[in-house]
């Protein structure tokens, strides 16, 4: 059973990381892809990142290896609040939604490592 104090994280973890897979997906597909490219770098690698994270919280319970989720969700709020300041220069709906999941997923990870 997951403990109920990475519940909030996990969950923004996993929204944080399909909003920026989305957004990925779409930005391959605009007219314009090269314009795009730090934006789908930085989703994937958000993406990643947050899925690790949740997957680590996920694990974690009960172990006692707690040290490595608060290391996991400090490097994740770091690449999130990057994603995030990416998205937000793109004026794609879709990249607005992925930096408002990513704000949202850096403040549950900041949270959860402090």
């Amino acid at each position: 059973m997951i403990e109920e104090k990475f519940t909030n994280c996990i969950a923004a973890c996993y929204r944080c990381a399909d909003a920026c897979d989305h957004c990925a997906t779409l930005c391959l597909r605009n007219d314009q892809v090269q314009t795009m490219a730090a934006c789908i770098h930085l989703d994937r690698f958000c993406a990643d990142a947050c899925r690790m994270a949740a997957s680590f919280m996920a694990k974690s319970s009960g172990t006692g290896h707690e040290g490595y989720v608060v290391q996991l969700c400090d490097l994740c709020a770091q690449i999130c609040n990057e994603c995030a300041e990416e998205c937000q220069k793109h004026d794609n709906e879709h990249c607005k939604a992925c930096a408002e999941a990513c704000r949202a997923c850096a403040e549950a990870c900041r949270t959860m490592a402090a």
